[in-house]
């Protein structure tokens, strides 16, 4: 009679409790992954102040008079005859405008891989990483620009081509963060990439700066050594 009296003990019971489902933790997992993807002031403060300010830029220019805006375009442009003039200045202001606006594909480029390059090595490092690709591609495409007009290779109106935007910082930022990723995603970026400026270079519709992406490329992967280590040193930190 003891097995008779533990079923009517169970049947009183009603049925077994399910546990509630466990949906919501993975839920929030996965926004706080997405989010990530994104700037924000407290993680990666480099990216989000520079966006802020490229945003800003970009949303005043929309509302100026279309030659204001391309007066502007030409005093900061980072052609020869300015960087012979003044080339700190050229060099931090072509930095601050983006060519094609403030939803071209370097735009958006800009927000998702410096601010996966910041996670990694921090905001000081990505902004060297960037300056380094934007100032070192510059100086490789207009120095010799400059010596081809000097001994009668090209005509006097190639030192004052309009040259800006944030393109070869980009360029180099997204090669160095390469070396950072796994080798299944390192290498189909580059050759996405790649491929992508290779096109640009056959098509030769502006040839110093399809040579500038390139060759900001390279200066990113040539840092590899420099942004593994300063990912390692940031990883061992109590606080990382």
């Amino acid at each position: 009679m003891p097995r008779q009296r533990e079923r009517a003990q169970t049947a009183a019971a009603g049925p077994p409790v399910t546990p509630p489902a466990t949906a919501a933790p993975d839920t929030r997992l996965r926004g706080l992954r997405l989010r990530r993807l994104l700037p924000t002031p407290t993680g990666t403060p480099f990216t989000f102040g520079y966006g802020a300010v490229l945003a800003v830029v970009s949303l005043v220019a929309a509302h100026l008079d279309t030659a204001l805006v391309h007066t502007l375009h030409q005093g900061s442009s980072t052609d020869v005859a300015h960087l012979v003039r003044m080339p700190v200045l050229v060099l931090v202001a072509s930095a601050l405008w983006i060519a094609g606006g403030i939803l071209s594909p370097y735009a958006l480029a800009l927000l998702f891989v410096l601010t996966a390059l910041e996670r990694r090595i921090g905001g000081v490092r990505t902004a060297g990483v960037f300056l380094l690709g934007h100032v070192g591609a510059t100086l490789v495409t207009e120095v010799p620009t400059g010596l081809a007009v000097l001994v009668g290779h090209l005509p006097a109106s190639s030192l004052h081509r309009l040259d800006y935007g944030v393109s070869f910082g980009v360029a180099a930022c997204l090669g160095a963060l390469a070396g950072l990723l796994g080798p299944w995603l390192r290498w189909p970026l580059l050759a996405l990439f790649g491929g992508m400026l290779v096109t640009d270079l056959i098509a030769f519709t502006d040839p110093m700066t399809d040579w500038g992406h390139p060759i900001a490329l390279t200066i990113g992967v040539a840092s590899w050594p420099l942004v593994r280590r300063a990912h390692r040193a940031r990883r061992l930190r109590p606080d990382g």
